[in-house]
This record gives C-alpha cells, structure tokens and sequence, in this order.
C-alpha cells in the first residue's frame, strides 16, 4: 500500500512540474509575440527565440518540434478558447422575446476578455507578421456559429441573402476587434463587447425590418 505522506509529495512535485512547464510555455510565447513585431514566423529560429527568453535549446525540443509547431499549437489554444466561450449559445427561435437576444453580450464579453488577456500574442497575429489564415480561420468560424444562431428567426427564402448580411457584420467586427488590439487596448473589454453587441443587433433589425 502507498504511503498517503508519499503520495502527496508525489503530488507537489507534479505540480511544480507543471508550474515549470506553464512558466517556460509563457516565456516561450512572449518571446515569440515580441520576435513576430519585426519578422515574419518563416524568418524567426528556434535559437533566436531562445535566446530571447534565455533558456536552452533542449528546453525548447521539450514542447514543441519547431518555431511552426509551437505557432500552430498556440492557435490552436486560441481556437479552443473561443469556441468554449461561443459554441454554447442557444440559437434563437422567432417565439423568443428580443431580450433573448441579449444572451450574446455576455458571450461577447467573455470573449473580450479573453483576448485581453492574451494580449501579446494577440497582437502579433493580427499584426503586419502574423497569420492572417488564422484569423480568417476565426471568422468563418463565428460566421457559421452566428448564422446557426439567428436562422430561426427568418423565413428560409431568404437565407442566401442572410449569409451575405452575416459576412458582413463579421467581417466588420473582426477588423473592428482587429483595430482595438493593435491600438493596445485602450478600450475596456466591457465597452468594446458593447459596441459589438449593439452593431450586430442593429445590422440584424435593418434586415429583419427591411425585409
């Protein structure tokens, strides 16, 4: 039988295991936001970016294969932030009350924050260096989601012209959001969730009140 004292010093060192690990990853990705200010990710080396953070090379090889998995592996941590704070939006039905609709803003906040908090890495992949398929990504990603969103709530002969008014209220926002993390964020996340919420609200009235 395992001695209990055992096991719990068995479990701080875990833990200070995975503080280490956490600690390296977010000096590794900090120093990569700040090479990708003056160079694309084809240009940068994995001694470069060592030699940045000033840690080994073996250290690197730890986590990641090269400087193009480490970037892949970030988006993808990106990718699963957002999709956990939207994918669970309930699509709205034409018996819901407009309040109904408020539900987003809630989701846009949490989504703000988010990328407030991921500001260095952020900023390098909308930046002139960064990766402009990823983003792109991004937006079709919340194009899909928001059109799933607010189907119901229109008749379905006019659908095609619905995915053309989604495009352009996403597009929109993307570069709205864009503008605001490489102006630094010198908005709140709380004011800019709510100047995304009323533009889409309001796109989304014209149509509903046009047609």
């Amino acid at each position: 039988i395992r001695d209990p004292e055992m096991s719990r010093g068995l479990g701080d060192v875990y833990k200070r295991q995975d503080r280490r690990v956490r600690k390296t990853k977010k000096l590794l990705r900090q120093g990569l936001a700040k090479l990708m200010e003056n160079k694309s990710i084809n240009e940068i080396t994995v001694k470069e970016l060592v030699d940045e953070v000033d840690i080994n090379r073996s250290t690197f090889y730890l986590h990641y294969t090269d400087i193009f998995d480490m970037l892949a592996k970030i988006e993808d941590e990106l990718m699963g932030e957002i999709v956990d704070i939207i994918t669970p939006i309930a699509p709205l039905t034409p018996e819901d009350s407009p309040s109904a609709m408020d539900k987003g803003y809630s989701y846009l906040a949490k989504l703000f924050t988010m990328l407030n908090n991921n500001a260095d890495i952020c900023k390098a992949l909308c930046g002139p260096h960064g990766d402009m398929g990823f983003i792109n990504r991004i937006e079709e990603y919340i194009a899909d989601l928001s059109a799933q969103y607010t189907a119901h709530l229109f008749p379905t002969d006019l659908e095609n012209d619905l995915k053309y008014i989604h495009s352009y209220c996403i597009t929109g926002c993307v570069g709205m959001i864009k503008k605001w993390i490489l102006g630094s964020y010198t908005d709140s996340s709380e004011h800019m969730a709510q100047l995304t919420y009323d533009i889409l609200i309001s796109s989304l009235n014209s149509f509903m009140n046009a047609e």
